[in-house]
């Protein structure tokens, strides 16, 4: 479970802002959206609810994992949610879905993404992951609950593997490291109301998104168009739309920034 566990490593495990089931499909998707090697313009939204449309992704156990096929070629990535209340998924047991691993799987990737698939089932067949999945608070037992599954997976028998999960374990950063990871990204909830013959109001806590959605002269047009909309770094998410009277839109979003990449310092040399 090679991807999942470089997934852990970059940072890209996020709590759930809700457990709604599309809308926390929504959410990893759009994130996925970002990633720098994903082209602009990629739909893995319509990818993933499509697929989902098709076939519910379940695994029981607590666990998701939707997918959306991409035509490009590009590494097998994938991004990892969990939600601390649980998903109504309709699983096949019944059970509240607890972790949701949404894959990116571009063409050249699909014969890695079915091994990793069949690796993931199996461990899961022996691990107890639901009782687990109950005991678990916050993101830290999240991510140790997940090292905890590979390490039973029969890859984590490389000295390779087992050093990567030494340090996620130590919470260390190996020194000159250069930070492909989403740990710099941000996310922000924002509330936008709309009018006719009104400028939008924005509501939220962070004023460079501020500045950037009060300087969007036509916010109100894409708004009402697109679930999405990527512009000046930001890159904003409709999640729902409330109408009211007097033509009154309250736009429920999420924007999402990936910050430039960060190189840690090095340490100076012995003289």
């Amino acid at each position: 479970m090679d991807t999942l566990l470089d997934a852990l490593q970059d940072g890209r495990l996020f709590e759930l802002p809700e457990n709604d089931k599309n809308h926390a499909l929504q959410f990893l998707a759009h994130i996925i959206e970002a990633f720098p090697e994903v082209p602009a313009g990629t739909d893995v939204v319509g990818h993933v609810m499509k697929r989902e449309e098709a076939y519910n992704t379940a695994l029981g156990k607590g666990w998701a994992c939707p997918h959306a096929r991409v035509p490009f070629d590009e590494d097998l990535m994938c991004v990892i949610g969990w939600s601390p209340t649980g998903i109504d998924y309709n699983a096949p047991d019944g059970q509240p879905v607890s972790v949701v691993v949404m894959y990116l799987v571009p063409d050249n990737q699909r014969n890695h993404y079915l091994r990793e698939i069949s690796t993931l089932a199996r461990a899961l067949e022996s691990f107890p992951s639901l009782e687990k999945l109950q005991e678990v608070r916050d993101l830290d037992d999240v991510r140790n609950y997940l090292l905890d599954l590979i390490a039973q997976s029969k890859e984590a028998g490389t000295s390779e593997t087992r050093a990567r999960m030494i340090r996620l374990q130590t919470k260390s950063v190996p020194e000159q490291v250069v930070f492909h990871d989403l740990t710099n990204m941000i996310i922000e909830p924002v509330t936008i109301v709309t009018a006719p013959d009104v400028r939008p109001i924005t509501l939220t806590q962070n004023p460079d998104l501020m500045r950037w959605l009060d300087g969007l002269p036509d916010l109100a047009a894409k708004l009402a168009s697109a679930d999405s909309y990527r512009n000046g770094g930001w890159h904003l998410l409709r999640r729902t739309a409330s109408t009211y009277q007097g033509d009154r839109i309250l736009y429920d979003c999420i924007a999402v920034k990936l910050l430039p990449e960060r190189v840690a310092p090095q340490r100076p040399s012995a003289s």
